[in-house]
């Protein structure tokens, strides 16, 4: 870009940036469970993924919930009274079934604020009534230094 201030071009060289989209920086590979999955096999694909929660979706693909390592403390709470090993607890019985969704075409900064304002650690992206990503806060954080060489 060119400025001119009295006379004389100054070449601004930082780039004017396209808007800054969840689409662009949004998970789109996920891991998902299913309502009737135990809490043993969520606790077992976070650890193994190293993720901190996961979209929970219906036979037919549709976002019923959404699972964290939040929601399997509670089983992991209730095994420790119960002296279980084990935690056989279902998705179903301890998922978030009110989840809260971004649009794929929110810009970034939208969607930090909603980060802020909700004090949760990801959301799952819904395009036309179907789950198409997920953006975590972390996706947030990492997109913004590489962003470090545009206009905002």
């Amino acid at each position: 870009m060119v400025k001119s201030f009295q006379g004389v071009r100054v070449v601004d060289s930082k780039k004017t940036a396209a808007p800054i989209l969840v689409k662009d920086h949004m998970t789109t590979n996920l891991v998902t469970f299913r309502p009737s999955d135990t809490i043993d096999h969520v606790l077992d694909l976070l650890t193994k993924r190293k993720i901190s929660g996961a979209p929970v979706v219906d036979s037919d693909g549709n976002l019923v919930g959404i699972i964290s390592e939040v929601d399997c403390l509670k089983e992991i709470i209730k095994g420790k009274y119960s002296n279980t090993p084990a935690f056989p607890g279902t998705v179903e019985e301890h998922m978030t079934k009110n989840v809260m969704t971004l649009s794929p075409d929110l810009s970034l900064f939208d969607a930090a604020q909603k980060f802020l304002d909700n004090k949760i650690r990801r959301f799952p992206v819904m395009k036309d009534d179907r789950l198409v990503g997920q953006i975590s806060l972390s996706d947030i954080i990492r997109a913004f230094p590489k962003l470090r060489e545009t206009t905002w």
